[in-house]
């Protein structure tokens, strides 16, 4: 998938300090999930429904 005109959004909550970050972007019917610190490295792709699941269960970790 090419993700060269993604528009990525970090956290609100996420500070300028260097901190552990992800930052997503969503494209068509997927979302894309990169570290920010590492923009050109490996990209986790998942559908929404996959994304929704996957949030849930590190809640109820």
């Amino acid at each position: 998938m090419d993700l060269s005109t993604a528009r990525w959004r970090k956290s609100s909550r996420s500070s300028n300090n260097g901190g552990d970050c992800v930052e997503l972007a969503r494209i068509n019917d997927t979302v894309a999930i990169r570290d920010s610190k590492n923009p050109h490295g490996p990209k986790l792709l998942l559908t929404p429904h996959q994304l929704h699941h996957l949030t849930q269960s590190i809640k109820n970790a």
